[in-house]
């Protein structure tokens, strides 16, 4: 067949803006917001109440951010899943674009990166590409193309130099918390984003993603509702990776299906968690719902994104099931005890800030020990850790542990995408499902995986 490449004669560059530039457009709006919720000061807020960002400083922070890609873009993604006692509706469906869109790069650019990883020929494999990216995301941008054979796959082109600029972005953000005063030393705000540089880090090596996915395809290949999409090995590479299509719509555009079905996604969704982190003990740990497409005619999700994804050693896995297996049984003194194991606490801590830890505990394994099905459209959890967090931050001695920030964005991001679709889950039967599950080896399955 002849080739369909349709190439536009131009297509307007837009450079990112200088590193930092886009953090300190949110951070100068959001500073004394966050001081004052951290100090405990945050007056209640009702229905005439200002949000913390104003829908013209939030349309700014959107513009910048979308242009600034790399962490700065990964940040306020972060930031557009807050709930909403943190960002009012129409904030969170302004901020909800950076989940979806950043500024894509121009063509000729894209074509450049495609040339130089793949080798000039790299369009003969290809009966057909769209030059228009479908998403573009914090790290790189996606177009739509179809192989020789009539296979409709996704290609993922990594903006150029976004590694190299993880790094700025990061000390930039730790510069200006340092400026900021009156943030609470028990934040340790600069462990926490040399963790999530690390990961961004990782996340720009697509050719461990690809490895990432592939292992996902095995380990769920049997699996009635999760799909993992295939590899094309022969066009991907380090700074470009090549999937099949993956089919469906954005899990946050399910929120009309009938209750029933709703449930279901859900309780899904908590059964793959439990999955990754108990029996495979190796997560997908970015809580981007734009990751999971769901097919209605199916009633299957497909699975998207395997960058962010993160081996967790048995000795945590096996400790964190027994704290929130304390917290079903709702054993104040077992949470402690394996809450020092795990070097969330070292055991110095005053009896006060023992109780915060074991009263958040609670709060975050209400779904496990509270009424079933657990209505998440219903509960208040984030509301109420929130509450917690100023006084425990003032007397917290140590850091969390460092598997605990992806697990803990991997988590949230669970919880509240089953808040949006107001699910209702059977969590403590499945809970009891996984403490019988036959593990598997540390390292997930033995298949061979296909050098890329």
């Amino acid at each position: 067949g002849v080739s369909q490449f349709q190439f536009p004669v131009s297509v307007p560059s837009f450079p990112p803006p200088p590193p930092g530039l886009a953090l300190e457009l949110g951070l100068g709006a959001l500073a004394e917001a966050a001081r004052t919720r951290l100090r405990g000061q945050e007056r209640p807020r009702g229905p005439g109440s200002p949000p913390l960002l104003s829908e013209a400083t939030a349309e700014r922070l959107v513009a910048a951010l979308s242009r600034a890609r790399g962490a700065a873009l990964k940040l306020g993604q972060f930031l557009s899943m807050a709930d909403s006692s943190v960002l009012t509706p129409q904030l969170q469906r302004i901020l909800a674009r950076l989940r979806q869109s950043a500024e894509p790069m121009p063509g000729w650019q894209s074509r450049a990166v495609l040339e130089a990883e793949l080798g000039p020929g790299w369009q003969e494999q290809l009966q057909e590409f769209q030059n228009v990216p479908v998403a573009a995301a914090s790290l790189g941008q996606v177009h739509r193309g179809r192989l020789r054979d009539g296979t409709e796959v996704a290609l993922k082109i990594q903006y150029p130099g976004v590694a190299r600029s993880i790094g700025s972005d990061i000390e930039n953000l730790l510069t200006l918390l340092s400026l900021s005063p009156g943030l609470p030393k028990g934040l340790f705000a600069g462990p926490s984003l040399r963790s999530l540089q690390r990961e961004l880090e990782l996340e720009c090596d697509y050719r461990r993603e690809a490895q990432s996915t592939q292992r996902f395809r095995s380990l769920l290949g049997s699996d009635p509702f999760f799909r993992v999409p295939r590899v094309l090995p022969q066009l991907s590479s380090r700074r470009v990776l090549c999937t099949e299509w993956g089919r469906g719509g954005a899990l946050e555009q399910c929120r009309e299906l009938p209750q029933e079905r709703r449930d279901q996604i859900c309780s899904e969704l908590l059964r793959l968690c439990l999955l990754e982190l108990f029996q495979f003990r190796f997560m997908q740990t970015d809580p981007n719902w734009a990751n999971f497409l769901y097919e209605p005619q199916s009633n299957t999700v497909t699975l998207l994104d395997f960058g962010a994804c993160r081996e967790f050693e048995r000795e945590f896995t096996d400790l964190y099931i027994e704290v929130i297996k304390a917290a079903a049984e709702r054993d104040e003194q077992k949470i402690l005890s394996k809450s020092q194991e795990l070097k969330f606490l070292t055991g110095f801590e005053s009896p006060a800030l023992q109780s915060l830890h074991v009263q958040a505990v609670l709060l975050l394994g209400e779904p496990f020990w509270g009424a079933q099905p657990f209505d998440f459209g219903a509960q208040g959890t984030a509301r109420g850790v929130r509450g917690l967090l100023p006084q425990m931050l003032r007397g917290r001695l140590v850091p969390p542990p460092e598997p605990s920030y992806a697990l803990h964005r991997k988590l949230g991001g669970l919880f509240l995408a089953c808040a949006h679709l107001r699910g209702r889950v059977r969590c403590r039967e499945l809970f009891q499902q996984v403490r019988v599950w036959s593990p598997l080896p540390n390292k997930g399955d033995s298949t061979p995986m296909k050098e890329i």
